[in-house]
């Protein structure tokens, strides 16, 4: 019945057309009786299957009230182009935007090339697929069908279509106790073995009690150490929707992560507290990073455009390159976006756990803290310029933690930090921020810029109320010549001008882990420096962190605004000199924005700016092409300016420190 329903449709089409396109052609008859009526002209041959419309029928007028479906119909006009549809690379649109006129066809001369084969090449066999997913599958079996029968692998091979990844929906026969039904749920399992090897040097106090070495009578030991760390990630992920164009419809996602790491360092006292343990140390611990449940609200255009709210504990990254927050903590989450993903937005709310002191996981067997952040933020693509995202940040971080007293996993206490009056503190801070990534023309370009505004209930210097104003402002350019990326680096974080008076200019994130200058590659980021003689179990800086902070702990400390501001010029490359291998170098000159604090904790006259140079390199080799392997061998050297030498002299020490990094990242 389709087939004479459509040749039907062609006779009429044949009939309605005019006269002179209805001659008689004189090509010769196909066989076909309905395409050589269309052809000649010549009256359809009767069909005993089909009814005769007989010689009086004809085509009934249209009623006159059908007259006016004829009439040319409005439309609405199209909307005005979009200014930024302009400066598109030539070829590209946005999506639902009108279309261009089309350009002309290309028509290709290849004189000698391999004609396409014929259609009698290919397979004409019928197979049963169950669903979409398992299309390729399908094909398994035949052997004609040589070029997937890579796909016809093992379910554990990860590089393929597989059911743990979530490439395949779930058999709702087949899952057992767990509740779901339809065939749009997935299963995704990973894990990751991720290895870290690192000798490096730093200037380690002499133990105040002992040390190892009892001849020595420097402030400062020796500067040698090492430390090896496994960690190995699990994540479960059960997810509702069709994921491949549309949010989830609900996920529930549990990460756990556990770690054994190993430091042995040849002074005594700062593995631990308790000066009879001996200067190394062996540590394990289970931590879990994600917990959370995502549920999908609603679409709010036919693109999916959409909002949804995640609950638990979840990772964030306040901005691009993790300068203000970023971090794994329990909150409620609202995001979404709207105009083709052009908007974007996160309102946040995040709690605080207490961390493992050598592993740096979240540890649920302790008290939350009494710390709470409140993080807002939008995005907006190709603004000011297409190929450049602008976002805006809003945060508000209230600690509450002036009578809370909390020591390490090492015996050390890290709330309050042991400066100045060495009381407790609560501080209310708002940062506000602007942030852009992307690229003008040939520019790539990421900028930040913070400032933050607040008070300290309790200043450790005064013991009195100090107003908090304090600012932030890095900036990365690059350009791209074929394989080789040319970096720039610029940072300034103020610093604290007067410590006695009853403003506080120095400025401190809530948790950062920036992805900057060469990031943990460079020596001053990967890093911690302790600040011996102006305070106990304080560091002049975090680990992963480019602020000089004076903080206990980046990430068990509280934030500390009287700080002498980093400043940070620096230039780098990255090389991508095959798929498989890259090789980036980085040089970084370091410095102090103020050394006013430094000076009134040490209790010295002048202290220079200078912390020195940064050298780096680093080589990535992805055997695979791929993320499942990567292998990292990077080195970088400090080489000690004069504030540096000033805070750290020792008598015959090193004015150069190094840091090694062997890193191995497996991924299922």
């Amino acid at each position: 019945m389709p087939v004479r329903a459509n040749r039907l449709a062609l006779l009429l089409t044949v009939a309605a057309l005019p006269a002179h396109a209805q001659t008689p052609t004189h090509a010769p008859p196909t066989g076909d009786p309905v395409a050589d009526t269309v052809r000649t002209g010549a009256p359809l041959p009767a069909r005993p299957d089909v009814p005769s419309p007989g010689p009086q029928a004809q085509l009934e007028p249209a009623p006159a009230g059908d007259a006016a479906l004829l009439e040319p119909q409005a439309v609405d006009a199209p909307p005005p182009p979009d200014p930024l549809d302009d400066a598109l690379l030539p070829g590209r649109r946005r999506p639902g935007a009108a279309p261009a006129a089309l350009p002309e066809r290309v028509t290709q001369v290849n004189p000698g090339a391999v004609a396409p084969p014929s259609p009698n090449a290919f397979p004409e066999h019928e197979f049963a697929v169950p669903d979409r997913w398992r299309l390729v599958h399908a094909l398994c079996p035949d052997p004609l069908y040589t070029a997937v029968h890579a796909v016809c692998r093992s379910k554990r091979d990860p590089y393929h279509q597989n059911l743990l990844k979530g490439d395949i929906p779930l058999d709702p026969a087949k899952v057992g106790p767990l509740p779901i039904t339809g065939h749009d749920w997935f299963l995704v399992l990973s894990g990751i073995s991720d290895t870290v090897v690192e000798p490096r040097s730093f200037p380690t106090p002499v133990g105040v009690q002992t040390t190892s070495r009892p001849d020595s009578l420097d402030v400062f030991g020796k500067t040698s150490s090492i430390v090896f760390s496994q960690t190995f990630t699990a994540s479960a992920a059960l997810i509702k929707g069709l994921t491949a164009f549309k949010p989830p419809e609900i996920e529930y996602r549990v990460t756990l992560a556990v770690n054994y790491n190993y430091a042995a360092i040849p002074e005594r006292r700062i593995l631990s507290v308790q000066p009879s343990r001996p200067p190394h140390r062996h540590d394990a611990f289970v931590g879990v990073q994600e917990a959370f449940v995502d549920y999908h609200l609603r679409n709010v255009s036919d693109r999916y455009d959409f909002d949804s709210v995640r609950i638990g504990i979840q990772g964030f990254q306040a901005d691009f390159r993790g300068f203000l927050f970023n971090d794994n903590q329990p909150g409620v989450r609202l995001f979404g976006n709207r105009d083709n993903n052009r908007f974007q937005y996160n309102l946040a709310i995040f709690g605080r756990l207490e961390k493992d002191t050598n592993s740096g996981l979240n540890d649920l067997t302790r008290t939350p803290r009494k710390d709470v952040v409140f993080l807002a933020n939008v995005y907006r693509q190709d603004l000011p310029v297409p190929g450049f995202t602008s976002q805006v940040t809003l945060a508000y971080n209230a600690n509450r933690e002036r009578r809370n007293i909390q020591i390490d996993t090492n015996g050390f206490p890290v709330r309050p930090a042991l400066l100045g009056d060495l009381r407790g503190r609560n501080y209310d801070v708002v940062y506000a921020g602007y942030n852009g990534d992307g690229h003008i023309g040939r520019l790539n370009l990421t900028a930040s810029g913070y400032v933050a505004l607040g008070q300290d209930r309790n200043s450790f210097f005064t013991s009195r109320p100090a107003r908090i104003r304090a600012f932030f402002a890095a900036v990365e350019p690059s350009i791209d010549f074929d394989w080789l990326r040319v970096r720039g680096a610029a940072l300034y974080a103020s610093g604290d001008g007067n410590p006695y008076d009853d403003v506080e200019g120095g400025y401190d994130a809530i948790v950062e882990n920036p992805i900057f200058a060469g990031a943990d590659t460079s020596y001053w980021i990967r890093q911690s420096i302790p600040f011996a003689g102006g305070g106990r179990a304080i560091g002049v800086n975090g680990r992963n962190g480019v602020l000089a902070s004076l903080r206990s702990s980046k990430d068990q400390g509280q934030s500390n605004f009287n700080n002498p501001g980093t400043v940070l010029f620096g230039v780098g490359a990255d090389a991508d000199l095959t798929p498989q291998w890259r090789l980036s170098a980085n040089v970084n000159h370091l410095s102090f924005a103020n050394t006013a604090t430094l000076q009134a904790l040490r209790v010295e006259g002048s202290i220079p700016r200078e912390i020195g140079w940064d050298l780096s390199t680093a080589a990535i080799w992805r055997p695979h092409f791929t993320q499942n392997l990567v292998f990292r061998l990077s080195a970088a050297v400090l080489q000690a300016g004069r504030g540096f030498r000033d805070l750290f002299a020792q008598s015959n020490g090193s004015r150069r420190y190094h840091s090694i990094l062997a890193n191995a990242i497996v991924t299922y």
